[in-house]
C-alpha cells in the first residue's frame, strides 16, 4: 500500500501546474457553453432528428467535464498510478460521507443517462409536475412545465420514485381528449364528429393509429354521463397542447351547430 501521509502528497503537488489545472476546467466549462449553444441551434434546425442531439449534447457535457477533472487533477499532481488509486479512494470516500446526498445524485444521474428511463426532449410527469425534459445532468433533471417554470429535480429521487414518459424518446406522442355529452344525445354522431376533428387536424401524426371510445361515466352525484375519449398522436409533443386545442374548437363548433351541447366533464367520477 503506497504512503499516502500529507507530507507525501504535498511533495507530489506542483504549484506551478495551477495555472494549467484552471485552464483545463475554464476551457471544458467555454467549450461547453458553445457547444451546447450550437447543438441548440442544430435541434432547432433538424426538427427530426432533435431529439438524438439532445442527448448527445448530454453525453457529450459529461464526457467533457469528466476528462477536464482528470487532466486538471493529474496536472497538480505528480502520483505514480499507485498513489494516485489510493489518493482517488481517500477522496472517494470522504466525499462520500460529507456529501452523500450530492454522491447518490451523480450515481443517479449516470444510471439516468445509461439505462434511459426517459431522454432529454421526452415529456415526463414526476412528483406533480408534468413537462418536457430540458437538461439531464448530474446532479439534477431540469423540467420545463407546460406553464413554462423551470423545475430542477434532484436526481437520486428518479431511482426511488415512479416516472412516467409520454414519448418514451420518440418525437410524437399520444395525446388523449375527452370530451362529455348527455346521455339522451346521439353518442354515434358524436362518434363522428370527434373523428372528424382529429382527422382534419394539422397537428394529427399519421404514422400511429388513432381511437375513439364511448363509455358511460357516472358522477359522485349519480348523474350518468357519456364520453367520447379520443387517443391520437400529435407529430411533436411540442404541440401537444395546440393539438388538443385545435381539436377540441373544431368539436365544440360542430356539437353546438347539431344541437349536441357538450356537458362539462365531471370534477370527480366513479
Amino acid at each position: 500500500m503506497p504512503d499516502m501521509s500529507n507530507g507525501n502528497i504535498m511533495q507530489s503537488f506542483n504549484p506551478n501546474a495551477i495555472p494549467w489545472a484552471l485552464a483545463w476546467v475554464l476551457g471544458a466549462f467555454v467549450a461547453m457553453r458553445i457547444t451546447r449553444k450550437v447543438m441548440r441551434s442544430l435541434s432547432e434546425r433538424m426538427a427530426s432528428h432533435r431529439l438524438t442531439i439532445k442527448q448527445l449534447d448530454t453525453l457529450l457535457s459529461f464526457l467533457v467535464y469528466l476528462a477536464a477533472f482528470i487532466m486538471a487533477l493529474t496536472s497538480l499532481f505528480t502520483l505514480s498510478s499507485e498513489a494516485l488509486l489510493a489518493l482517488s479512494g481517500t477522496i472517494a470516500v470522504t466525499a462520500g460521507f460529507a456529501l452523500k446526498d450530492v454522491a447518490a445524485s451523480f450515481m443517479a444521474g449516470l444510471a439516468i443517462l445509461f439505462t434511459r428511463p426517459f431522454q432529454v426532449g421526452d415529456r415526463i410527469s414526476f412528483g406533480g409536475f408534468y413537462g418536457e425534459v430540458k437538461e439531464i445532468g448530474l446532479r439534477t433533471v431540469r423540467l420545463v412545465t407546460l406553464d413554462d417554470n423551470l423545475v430542477s429535480i434532484p436526481t437520486n429521487k428518479f431511482l426511488t420514485e415512479p416516472v412516467a414518459s409520454a414519448n418514451a424518446g420518440e418525437l410524437d406522442c399520444m395525446v388523449v381528449m375527452s370530451f362529455f355529452i348527455s346521455p339522451l344525445a346521439d353518442h354515434r354522431r358524436a362518434k363522428d364528429i370527434v373523428d372528424d376533428a382529429v382527422l382534419a387536424s394539422k397537428f394529427l401524426y399519421l404514422g400511429k393509429p388513432m381511437t375513439t371510445l364511448v363509455k358511460n361515466r357516472i358522477t359522485e352525484q349519480g348523474q350518468l354521463l357519456v364520453e367520447i375519449m379520443a387517443k391520437a398522436y400529435v407529430y411533436d409533443a411540442r404541440k401537444e397542447k395546440a393539438f388538443e386545442s385545435d381539436v377540441t374548437d373544431r368539436v365544440l363548433d360542430a356539437f353546438r351547430s347539431e344541437n349536441l351541447l357538450p356537458i362539462s366533464p365531471p370534477l370527480t367520477t366513479a
